[in-house]
C-alpha cells in the first residue's frame, strides 16, 4: 500500500494509485462499469475542459475565490485539459450509469489533484483544493455533461463538414475531367440512356454538398446550453449572477455561438436536438453507401463487368486468385457508413427513455454521436485520398459500351421515332446499333456522332425535334 493513497467518499474509503490524478469517485467507475472497454472520447474531455474553465472564471469574478494562487492553478489545469487530455488520466468507461457523473467526477478529480501539483502539494490534499467545493462550485453533471457533449459535438461538426467538402470537391474535378466521356446510364441496374462520366459524378458531388450544407445548418441546434441550470434547470445552488454570466464565459473561450437556454428546465430533460443532429450524420451515411456502392459497379469486372472505371489499386485482393484486385476503399467506407446507421438506432432510443427532469443514458447518447462523427469524417477523407482522386476512366470502354448497347437509342428517338427505333433495336441484334443504322441509311456517322456528343446528351431536351415528314417507314 506504499503506492496507494486512502481516499473516503459517502459510501466508505478506498485506495486509489498514490500518484494518479484521479480518486475515489474514478476508481468506483472503473470498478462498476466495464463494458466497452473505451475511455470517454478526448473531444467531451477537452470540451469539459472548456466548460469548468468557464465556471471558475465566473466564480472568480463573483469574487468566490479570494486565494489567487490556487485559483490561478486551477485555471491552468483546465486550460490544460481543454489543450488534450491525458489518457491515463481519464480510465473510466464511456458507458456508464448516472447520466455521465462519472465523467464529472473524473474531470473534477483530476483538475483538482493537478492544480494540487502545481501548487507543490501531494496529490489528495482536497482541504486545500476540492474536487467538489471547487472545481464543481455551483455546478451538476446534469448541465455541464450536456453543454460539454455540445461543444464537443459542433467541434466534431465542423471537422466532419471540413471532410466532406474536401470530398465534394474532389468530384467536382473528376466532373472537370470527365466531361467529355460519353457513357451509358443505367436505371434499376439496366442500360438506359446517354450521359456523360462527368456528370455521373457530379452527381456525387451535388449530394455530398447537399449533406454539407445540413451539418452546417445543424450547427445552430446545438448553441443552446443549459449551463447553470445545475440539477434539474432550476439553478439550485449556482447564483443568479452566475447563470446569467456563465454561457457569456463559455462563449468566450470556445469561439462559438453559444447561448443559455431560455427553458432551463426543459432543456435539462430532453436529448431531441441529438436525435436531429444523428440522423444527419445518417443521411450523409447514405449518400457514403450509395456512391461508394455507384463506385464498385462502375469499376467491377474488370473484364467481365462494368469497367467503366478504374479504382487506384490499394492492396492485393485475394490469397488464391492471382491479380484480383478488389475495391476495398468503398467496401471500407460502406461498412463505417452502416456502423454510423446503427449509432444512430442507439443513440434514439437512448433519448427516447429520458425519464422526467433528466436522462440518465446521456453517456451512450455521447458515444454514438462522437464515434459517428470521427468516423463519418475519416471515411470521407480516405475515400478522398485513397480513391476518388485517383480514379481513371476507361474511355475505350465507355465508348464501345455506347456504340454497342440499346442506350444509345434513344438518343435517336428525335430523328427516328419510338417505333423506327425499337425496330432497329430489334434488328441489330448481334451487331452495334450505330454499324446497323448506317448501314440501312438511317443516319450518317457524322449524325451519330452529333446525336451521342457530350453536348447532345448532357443538354436539358433534345435540340433536334422530330417532324411527321421525316419519320422512316
Amino acid at each position: 500500500m506504499a503506492d496507494m493513497r486512502i481516499e473516503q467518499d459517502l459510501l466508505g474509503t478506498t485506495a486509489v494509485p498514490g500518484e494518479g490524478r484521479w480518486g475515489i469517485h474514478t476508481a468506483r467507475a472503473i470498478a462498476n462499469f466495464p463494458l466497452l472497454g473505451r475511455p470517454v472520447h478526448g473531444q467531451l474531455l477537452r470540451a469539459y475542459g472548456a466548460v469548468k474553465l468557464a465556471a471558475l472564471r465566473t466564480n472568480r469574478a463573483l469574487g468566490q475565490f479570494s486565494d489567487a494562487a490556487k485559483a490561478e492553478a486551477m485555471e491552468r489545469a483546465c486550460l490544460e485539459l481543454l489543450e488534450g487530455a491525458r489518457s491515463d488520466d481519464f480510465p473510466v468507461d464511456a458507458l456508464q450509469g448516472g447520466a455521465g457523473t462519472s465523467t464529472n467526477m473524473n474531470v473534477n478529480e483530476v483538475l483538482a489533484n493537478r492544480a494540487l501539483e502545481l501548487l507543490g502539494l501531494g496529490h489528495g490534499a482536497y482541504d486545500r483544493v476540492s474536487p467538489l467545493d471547487d472545481l464543481n462550485l455551483h455546478q451538476s453533471t446534469n448541465d455541464t455533461y450536456p453543454t460539454a457533449l455540445r461543444i464537443a459535438a459542433i467541434w466534431g461538426l465542423q471537422e466532419l463538414e471540413r471532410q466532406v467538402l474536401g470530398l465534394q470537391e474532389a468530384f467536382q474535378a473528376k466532373e472537370r475531367a470527365f466531361a467529355h466521356v460519353v457513357k451509358v446510364g443505367r436505371t434499376e441496374l439496366q442500360d438506359a440512356v446517354l450521359m456523360t462520366l462527368g456528370r455521373e459524378m457530379g452527381a456525387f458531388a451535388e449530394a455530398l454538398n447537399r449533406d454539407r450544407w445540413r451539418l452546417a445548418k445543424c450547427q445552430e441546434r446545438l448553441r443552446v446550453v443549459n449551463l447553470g441550470g445545475t440539477a434539474i434547470g432550476t439553478g439550485l445552488a449556482a447564483p443568479r449572477e452566475f447563470i446569467f454570466r456563465v454561457v457569456e464565459e463559455l462563449r468566450e473561450i470556445t469561439g462559438l455561438g453559444l447561448a443559455r437556454a431560455e427553458n432551463l428546465v426543459e432543456a435539462t430533460q430532453n436529448a431531441d436536438v441529438f436525435v436531429e443532429v444523428s440522423g444527419l450524420l445518417k443521411a450523409l451515411a447514405t449518400t457514403l453507401i450509395k456512391v461508394s456502392g455507384d463506385l464498385r459497379l462502375l469499376s467491377s469486372g474488370p473484364e467481365a463487368g462494368l469497367g467503366e472505371l478504374r479504382l487506384p489499386p490499394r492492396q492485393a485482393g485475394s490469397s488464391i486468385m492471382p491479380g484480383k484486385v478488389n475495391p476495398v476503399i468503398p467496401e471500407a467506407v460502406t461498412q463505417a457508413a452502416i456502423l454510423a446507421i446503427a449509432h444512430d438506432h442507439a443513440l434514439t432510443f437512448a433519448a427516447s427513455l429520458g425519464s422526467l427532469e433528466l436522462n440518465p443514458f446521456l453517456p451512450l447518447v455521447a458515444h454514438s454521436l462522437l464515434e459517428s462523427l470521427d468516423l463519418l469524417a475519416r471515411a470521407c477523407s480516405i475515400l478522398r485520398s485513397h480513391c476518388v482522386e485517383g480514379l481513371e476512366a476507361d474511355e475505350e470502354r465507355c465508348r464501345r459500351h455506347v456504340e454497342n448497347g440499346t442506350a444509345a437509342a434513344t438518343a435517336l428517338l428525335p430523328v427516328l421515332g419510338y417505333e423506327a427505333t425499337c425496330a432497329l433495336v430489334a434488328r441489330s441484334q448481334g451487331r452495334s446499333l450505330k454499324e446497323q443504322g448506317i448501314q440501312e441509311g438511317l443516319f450518317t456517322e457524322a449524325q451519330f456522332r452529333e446525336l451521342t456528343s457530350p453536348e447532345a446528351v448532357n443538354q436539358l431536351g433534345s435540340r433536334l425535334v422530330r417532324t411527321p415528314n421525316s419519320r422512316k417507314d
